[in-house]
């Protein structure tokens, strides 16, 4: 899989199907929510990807990429405290569904990075992860996630009034 050690397959195999399983949850219930199947599952696959991604070392040693999979796992874990212990009081459940969208974003950003750096195959878009043209993309996502943020805390906010009027 384009020149990935086993271990950086498996991670990739890992967090696409966390990633596929976190996408399927937003389209059928508009967020990510620990108290569902889904939800779990995509908890569980986003964790390993973010632990297994802890001992991948491609670009050097310890760095960005491992700083993101420490990031991932503590908004996981910000999501799960949030969703189980209420931590966060009134706000438990909108801290619940930023961490999860976060961790959406947290998906992208290797994702994106390593299939531009890799692919196409012999002749890849980007030569390194330094690449200038990172920062717009990184920008145009965080513009997408900022988006696509709001929308899911607008339809979220609207719900629970119909819920709160019944």
């Amino acid at each position: 899989m384009a020149g990935l050690s086993t271990l950086g397959a498996v991670h990739t195999a890992i967090a696409l199907v966390g990633f596929g399983a976190g996408v399927a949850a937003l389209l059928r219930d508009y967020e990510i929510r620990f108290d569902n199947a889904i939800g779990k599952f995509y908890t569980a696959m986003t964790c390993l990807a973010a632990f297994s991604g802890l001992f991948i070392f491609n670009h050097g040693g310890f760095g960005p990429p491992q700083v993101l999979s420490i990031l991932t796992i503590l908004t996981l874990l910000a999501a799960a405290l949030a969703s189980r212990l209420r931590l966060f009081g009134q706000a438990s459940a909108h801290v619940e569904l930023v961490c999860f969208t976060t961790t959406l974003l947290f998906h992208l950003i290797p994702a994106v990075t390593e299939s531009l750096i890799r692919l196409p195959v012999g002749a890849p878009l980007l030569a390194s992860p330094e690449a200038p043209e990172f920062k717009a993309i990184y920008g145009a996502l965080f513009v997408l996630y900022g988006i696509g943020l709001t929308l899911q805390l607008r339809w979220f906010n609207a719900s629970r009034r119909v819920l709160a009027m019944a």
